[in-house]
């Protein structure tokens, strides 16, 4: 095999107009209501038309029959740039990666980064149905019908390994429910008690029920584009300094304790000129506790195996000694399907921007967030995590 060549930088390209559509429990509405919704907020925050978008990347679990090219004529788009990623949490960073080598390339000026999925009342289950060929023929139709069991096995492998107990995700549990209390479109409005989520409900051993996300319809997006295109239209704009993507990492792990993360840091770091001391906050991926730990050995913030210390050395709050999912991550905002890839992102330009409001953490210039996403028995299959920094950088 030969040797990788080092990448390009992602010099010139920035992110702008970072964009919530504000989660449900349940919706009537299908995902394309959803992603109408984001791409009209997207085109009224950059003061322009939707048609102006020439590029378009979407990431839905409930838009079927449809793909990306259908929603083109759906929505009135005529892009020359078109991307759908069922890539499930590691979405929004993959789209980031496509996105800015094409505006790059010249290949696409305005890349417009939709993620949204609905939740009626059969939603889950007919997912999960269909969720994967594993998930048709050797998970669902024998009782299993969820996430939850195989989060739970690679939970249960990591805690043996390392030696992390329920108190070590339950703290990280607790502090992301009091960031969510901050953030207004957090559906969890309750303050969360370490001695609540230790007695809550079992769910899957290890796991009881506030170690796992809830299901929502929602939505979230932004824009890729050149510098000069955001100066041109007046918009504010965060950096994109480095992001990295890896499929089916470490096949050979019985099960996984460690993602695609740590085969590509090195260049994450290097491309950005940065180190993990120079991160002011991180966003992971975090449909379960113990997912968040392992990206925080991983993205190297601390050595393997030695997430546990980490989180029981330091708080996890948005004035704390290590700010994490500052909007209270989708644990306690609530998973909106695909865009919960797309949460910390959005959360990540808000912190940049200086536009987070209650969530602001003070004095940031630089955040890591990173995604994960595609579970089947016994790992996730998608990782992926990008560098941004403020305007200023």
């Amino acid at each position: 095999m030969t040797a990788s060549r080092p990448r390009k930088s992602y010099e010139g390209v920035v992110l702008a107009v970072p964009v919530a559509v504000p989660y449900e429990r349940y919706s009537i509405e299908s995902a394309h209501w959803w992603i109408g919704r984001a791409l009209r907020t997207l085109a009224d925050g950059a003061g322009i038309s939707h048609r102006e978008f020439d590029g378009f990347a979407v990431s839905s679990f409930t838009m079927g029959p449809d793909a990306a090219i259908a929603l083109t004529q759906h929505f009135g788009l005529t892009p020359r740039w078109l991307d759908h990623l069922p890539m499930g949490g590691a979405s929004g960073i993959v789209s980031i990666r496509r996105a800015a080598r094409a505006v790059q390339a010249g290949d696409v000026n305005i890349v417009a980064c939709v993620a949204a999925d609905t939740n009626q009342v059969d939603t889950f289950r007919k997912t999960l149905a269909s969720f994967s060929r594993f998930a048709q023929d050797a998970s669902y139709p024998y009782g299993a019908g969820g996430p939850n069991a195989s989060f739970a096995l690679i939970a249960r492998a990591y805690m043996d390994r390392y030696g992390a107990t329920r108190e070590d995700f339950g703290k990280l549990c607790v502090a992301q429910r009091d960031n969510a209390l901050r953030y207004p479109h957090a559906l969890m409005k309750k303050p969360l008690t370490l001695e609540q989520y230790m007695s809550a409900r079992p769910i899957a051993e290890p796991f009881h029920l506030f170690d796992c996300v809830m299901p929502c319809a929602g939505a979230e997006a932004f824009l890729v584009m050149r510098e000069e295109t955001a100066v041109s239209l007046g918009l504010p704009f965060v950096r994109l300094l480095s992001a990295i993507e890896r499929h089916n990492a470490f096949p050979d792990d019985a099960v996984q304790t460690r993602g695609g993360w740590v085969m590509d840091r090195d260049e994450l770091y290097g491309m950005a000129s940065l180190t993990p001391d120079d991160i002011d906050f991180v966003q992971t991926y975090d449909d379960y506790p113990v997912i968040s730990m392992m990206q925080f050995e991983d993205l190297g913030f601390c050595g393997k195996g030695e997430g546990p210390d980490f989180v029981r050395q330091h708080t996890f709050t948005i004035d704390g000694s290590f700010p994490h999912n500052t909007s209270g991550g989708q644990l306690s905002v609530g998973q909106a399907g695909a865009a919960g890839g797309h949460l910390g992102i959005v959360e990540a330009m808000r912190q940049l921007l200086g536009s987070a409001g209650g969530t602001q953490v003070a004095d940031v210039k630089v955040g890591l967030v990173s995604g994960f996403g595609m579970i089947n028995y016994d790992r996730g299959l998608a990782s992926a995590a990008a560098i941004l920094a403020r305007q200023s950088v």
